[in-house]
């Protein structure tokens, strides 16, 4: 039975892993390995083929599938201004510098002057980190106009006015792009970017200057390529794409890929919520208003612009209905757009659900409170690394005495191993026999060979939850801890914390009772050595969280074995033979 409960024991974990590894390429983007779902087939706004990103098709019933408008599609006019009265507009404030495209007056560059460009920049990155970009490596923009009509929309040439500077004692900055009359109808756009925020007021005011009510749509959207973040690790991925919020289905990630194969499965319609573009650690989103009607959208772009970025850019957006906009009056619609951080308590104040961009996955009802707690715990401490090991202390703490059971229990069966080796040896040609006196001794000794697991299982979820928190923490970025660790969210650069972890890993393995079996044996440790080798390229904080784990789980083992008399054994490998 000492070998049945190792063996158990070893399906368990390697159960755990395919679930997990499932659940990572699902995060990633990429379809699941082992059991894959099916997706509903949902067909996304057509796109028209032109020269630049062009704009939705209006959202009417009777146009669901009505070509899109704009430069280079079938019947559309051109642009009414040249491109070379085209400029660039820039903002900036506390935290955001800004660029405007007056084409459109769309926002085609964020950068964020307190984050440096990359977590291995550490403390002395001197370049700030820039999400929205418009460059041959990178599309990434926010964009929004009407359509319904021959109406000004993100192609359209636009005039600016503002200021391009938050001043010293001034608490927002007020930026104005103008369009002309086209088909009748001024569009006129108004981003208001307060201080210490990173999200910005846009308000979009309809003027209809023509001689009849007119009754267009506004759409709102980000576009970007598929291309994948420089600085990833092949151990471990986390999520890049579109995401959708609304009041009734909650939060939902869209795969690149699903959008090339025309496969979303998507909630058209939403009176609440938001549309977003995600990647680690930072997030962009259009917000409405909750009770304004939209429907939203998904598609493919064509990419003539930037062919080193894959021939598709990548939309997510919304459209809302005007009601009729009387002949010389006008129509306001105020709307969000974020561009920043995943700080998880700045998120909650911008709007409802937006928190959930930092994605904790299947576990996220185990992530929230755990992040809470490490939260709380650092303003105490304040220290990220300090931090991250005090949580895993409180987290023993709280499953002491349900680990404490099956540390016992492997005392137990550790105690009894020679007896269950000489039976080995002494029946090996009558398993039946064997069998039958293995279940005596643990009768007699009180011993149950699955005792083990359970407290085992238990803690998994709570773990894996708290390995992603600490992986989808932005806060981590850049937060030194001791000596050399300047970034918890980057490698250890000397490979120290991973060799610590890997020498506790040994020695805990080496104090478990060795399994009968002498291929379960070697398993034993070869699967916790290649685990090991993976935390090489793991970030800091996460090494430092297991390697505290390992300690605090190592000194409970030798504390219950000198507890119940059992002498300290070191189980070493032995791969010479069988």
């Amino acid at each position: 039975m000492n070998d049945i409960r190792r063996t158990i024991l070893w399906v368990v974990f390697g159960f755990s892993m395919v679930l997990l590894w499932d659940q990572w390429q699902v995060y990633n983007g990429k379809p699941a390995t082992f059991f894959p779902q099916s997706h509903k087939t949902t067909a996304t706004a057509p796109a028209a083929p032109g020269s630049a990103p062009v704009v939705p098709a209006p959202s009417a019933t009777a146009a669901a599938n009505a070509p899109a408008t704009g430069p280079g599609a079938p019947g559309a006019p051109p642009a009414a201004v040249p491109a070379a009265q085209r400029e660039q507009f820039t903002v900036t404030t506390d935290l955001l510098r800004l660029t405007f495209d007056t084409q459109g007056g769309s926002l085609v560059r964020t950068e964020f002057p307190k984050v440096a460009a990359d977590s291995s920049a550490g403390k002395h990155g001197t370049s700030t980190f820039t999400l929205l970009q418009e460059n041959a490596d990178r599309v990434y923009v926010a964009e929004s106009g009407l359509v319904g009509g021959d109406f000004p929309n993100h192609t359209t040439v636009m005039t600016p006015s503002g200021d391009r500077a938050l001043k010293d004692g001034a608490g927002e900055i007020n930026v104005r792009f103008e369009s002309p009359e086209k088909g009748g109808v001024k569009l006129v756009k108004t981003y208001t970017v307060k201080r210490g925020a990173y999200d910005i007021g846009v308000r979009h005011e309809v003027v209809n200057a023509g001689g009849a009510p007119v009754s267009p749509q506004l759409y709102l959207q980000i576009v970007r390529d598929g291309k994948a973040l420089p600085g990833g690790s092949s151990f471990y991925s986390t999520f890049t794409g579109p995401a959708v919020y609304t009041d009734e289905s909650k939060y939902h990630k869209i795969k690149f890929e699903d959008v090339d194969k025309n496969k979303v499965d998507l909630q058209k319609e939403s009176s609440g919520g938001y549309v977003a573009m995600v990647q680690h650690y930072f997030a962009s989103a259009w917000i409405l208003p909750e009770g304004i009607k939209r429907e939203l959208f998904v598609r493919t772009v064509p990419n003539t612009e930037a062919p080193a970025l894959g021939p598709n850019l990548y939309a997510v957006g919304m459209i809302t209905h005007l009601d009729a906009v009387a002949a010389g009056a006008s129509k306001a619609v105020d709307a969000k757009f974020f561009a920043g951080p995943q700080d998880e308590k700045m998120l909650e104040r911008v709007a409802p659900g937006l928190d959930l961009v930092k994605d904790y996955g299947w576990l996220t009802i185990l992530a929230k409170p755990l992040y809470w707690l490490l939260d709380r715990i650092h303003t105490v401490l304040g220290n990220w690394g300090w931090s991250i090991m005090a949580l895993v202390l409180l987290i023993k703490v709280a499953f002491y005495w349900l680990q404490a059971k099956g540390y016992e229990s492997m005392a137990k069966m550790k105690a009894i191993n020679p007896r269950v080796q000489a039976l080995r040896e002494r029946y090996k040609d009558n398993p039946q026999q064997m069998q039958q006196e293995m279940m005596r001794i643990y009768r007699e000794e009180k011993v149950n060979p699955i005792g083990g697991c359970l407290p085992i299982m238990i803690q998994i979820p709570v773990f894996i939850a708290l390995y992603w928190v600490l992986l989808s923490t932005v806060e981590m970025r850049n937060a030194p801890w001791i000596g050399w660790i300047h970034d918890l969210a980057a490698p250890d650069p000397y490979f120290i914390l991973p060799a610590v972890m890997t020498l506790t890993t040994m020695l805990q393995t080496a104090l478990n009772p060795a399994p009968p079996d002498p291929v379960q044996a070697k398993m034993m440790w070869i699967m916790p050595l290649a685990f090991s080798v993976m935390f090489f390229f793991f970030p800091s904080g996460l090494v430092l969280y297991w390697i505290t784990n390992n300690v605090l789980s190592i000194a409970q083992q030798w504390l219950i074995n000198w507890r119940m008399g059992v002498p300290p054994q070191f189980n070493l490998p032995k791969f010479g033979g069988s």
